[in-house]
């Protein structure tokens, strides 16, 4: 009998944890990875690319799926007529996002750097299903708006993923143009041989060739010594010569370079390829400029391109060297060199100085024409491959990534192809989407990376408050109010360039509440220095708050009974206090 009881209690209580354990499993499948969305809304494959249809259904998703801290728009149309879509995330019932320090996060300026879309729908992605779930998202959205854009080029966005290119086109938007000069627009494009959606290379046997196929490798071409005799010769790109000039795809889809466009140091045509006619001829760049003039809440921004691995800010000429104060150098560092901590292979470089000059560049148009902190980052590094950096357009490594890592799925081998022009040719190599681009499986690693430092960004843009309020006696009814605004981050709510050329209105201290009889900015107190405002003394005006800093005012008033203060900056936000 107490053997039986042992047995109907051991199996009960056997059954109570499996039914324990189910009932468990029901209510949470997966055990949660730190950092990451446990449960999402809007469910994404992160180790692909997305069309434009498929990011507009992500897009639309999350503002559905978010609808109190998630809105979409578009803010204009594409030379084709497209959307160019802007997702505004904050925590709308908190203030309205116009009245928060934003960030602006924009890619795919270039069309065939399409992980930078990727990126941007990451961090959208991740703000929107992290709020509610992790204290720090929940409260930078509380105090912050980030404006994201992922394509401001979705015309030749899709044309690089659906048409036949290079890894390196279409680099403009869809505007075709005479790029030959010859009167007749865009008559020399590709020419895909093999029908593979991938502009390969081309190669003939010559007995004048440079190059041998390598005897233990044959995808690879390798150059001869000087003194020896080679078996091919290159001949660029897949195509024909298809107008009779005597030049192969020489007159495509374009020319003219979007990061060349902005009204800022801008230069034309003949001094740098790629200007077209004027500052923000692109409609899609347009586009942008008249959303961030319209958000005078935006105090940081953040480009994505594709490659390099380098955390990039200005000048983009040296000519321009002397707009970057260093005063804003400062902040630039601290938060590019942090960046630098976290995100391995990359960085942190100034555009003239490691790179090349750029005239016309969005970065320094939003820095120079707009006073706003800007970083453009160049994604890919071969240094996620191998933990080397060995650089794109290295033969050898990129070989070793396609046997070792992509398991041959980016490499089209040689065939042979009878060319009208040329004759018996071989036409073989990289896919268009190896080399600039990450591989799948390397997209969500750098994505949350890239992610985490725009988010650095934005939550070093100025948060406010109103402390240290303090009242004096001075008799006869009337008492002195001095209160302290302090910024608790990096970013003052004006740039030194925002203040070289007034761009942004001043900062705004008001007290409410209280018969006003005086109003000073409190130069120094210890030494009872103070400029006075006899215009609207209520409403103080404050030239800058500054980073990790402070700015003190003060008001003679008359009378008793509580006030309230409040501030109003156009890139810090608002702050108030009320005496109880």
């Amino acid at each position: 009998m107490k053997f039986n009881n042992w047995i109907y209690t051991t199996f009960l209580g056997l059954a109570l944890s499996l039914a324990g354990l189910q009932e468990g499993i029901a209510q949470e499948k997966y055990f949660r990875a730190i950092g990451t969305p446990h449960n999402p809304k809007v469910q994404v494959s992160w180790n692909r690319y997305h069309s434009n249809i498929a990011l507009e259904e992500i897009m639309k998703n999350m503002a559905k799926s978010h609808p109190d801290i998630v809105k979409l728009e578009s803010i204009g149309k594409s030379y084709q007529g497209r959307d160019i879509w802007v997702l505004t995330i904050t925590d709308f019932k908190s203030g309205k996002a116009e009245d928060k320090p934003a960030i602006w996060i924009d890619g795919n300026i270039h069309s065939n750097e399409i992980q930078g879309t990727e990126f941007v729908l990451y961090t959208a992605w991740y703000l929107s299903e992290m709020y509610g779930d992790l204290d720090f998202i929940t409260q930078l959205l509380k105090d912050k708006t980030f404006y994201l854009a992922p394509t401001i080029n979705p015309d030749a966005h899709d044309n690089f993923i659906y048409e036949p290119n290079t890894l390196n086109s279409p680099r403009s938007g869809m505007i075709n143009m005479d790029d030959d000069g010859d009167g007749v627009i865009g008559e020399d494009g590709f020419d895909d041989f093999n029908k593979d959606g991938h502009i390969t290379m081309m190669i003939r046997k010559s007995p004048t060739g440079r190059y041998v196929k390598d005897q233990l490798d044959p995808r690879k071409l390798v150059m001869v010594a000087p003194d020896q005799k080679g078996e091919y010769e290159m001949l660029g790109f897949e195509g024909m010569d298809n107008d009779g000039d005597g030049s192969v795809n020489e007159d495509a889809i374009g020319y003219y370079d979007p990061n060349r466009d902005w009204a800022w140091n801008w230069q034309p045509d003949y001094v740098q390829r790629g200007a077209w006619k004027y500052p923000f001829s692109v409609p899609e760049n347009r586009a942008v400029m008249e959303f961030v003039m319209k958000h005078p809440n935006i105090a940081a921004a953040q480009s994505y391109h594709n490659y390099g691995g380098m955390i990039l800010r200005g000048p983009g000429a040296e000519e321009d060297l002397g707009t970057y104060n260093q005063t804003d150098i400062r902040i630039y560092d601290a938060i590019g060199k942090k960046g630098e901590e976290f995100m391995p292979g990359y960085k942190y470089l100034v555009v003239y100085k490691d790179l090349y000059s750029v005239f016309g560049g969005q970065l320094d148009w939003f820095y120079g024409g707009r006073g706003i902190f800007t970083y453009s980052n160049e994604l890919m590094t071969s240094y996620l491959y191998f933990h080397q950096n060995a650089g794109r357009g290295n033969q050898d490594e990129q070989m070793k990534v396609d046997t070792y890592l992509t398991f041959g799925d980016a490499f089209v081998d040689w065939k042979e192809f009878d060319h009208p022009q040329y004759g018996k040719i071989e036409v073989g190599g990289f896919k268009k989407n190896f080399g600039r681009l990450h591989p799948g499986f390397l997209l969500e690693t750098d994505g949350h990376r890239n992610a985490a430092f725009t988010i650095l960004h934005a939550y070093h843009t100025p948060k406010l408050s109103v402390m240290d309020v303090k009242e004096e006696d001075l008799g006869g009814g009337m008492k002195a109010v001095t209160a302290t605004i302090y910024n608790e981050r990096l970013i003052p709510t004006h740039s030194s360039q925002d203040l070289k050329y007034k761009i942004e209105r001043p900062d705004f201290v008001t007290i409410s509440g209280a018969k006003v009889l005086a109003g000073f900015v409190v130069e120094n107190e210890d030494f009872k220095k103070y400029a006075e405002q006899k215009v609207n003394p209520e409403k103080i005006a404050v030239e800058n708050i500054p980073g990790m800093g402070a700015v003190k005012v003060r008001w003679i008033v008359s009378g008793g009974g509580n006030y309230s203060i409040t501030v109003d900056s156009a890139k810090g936000g608002k702050a108030s206090w009320k005496k109880q």
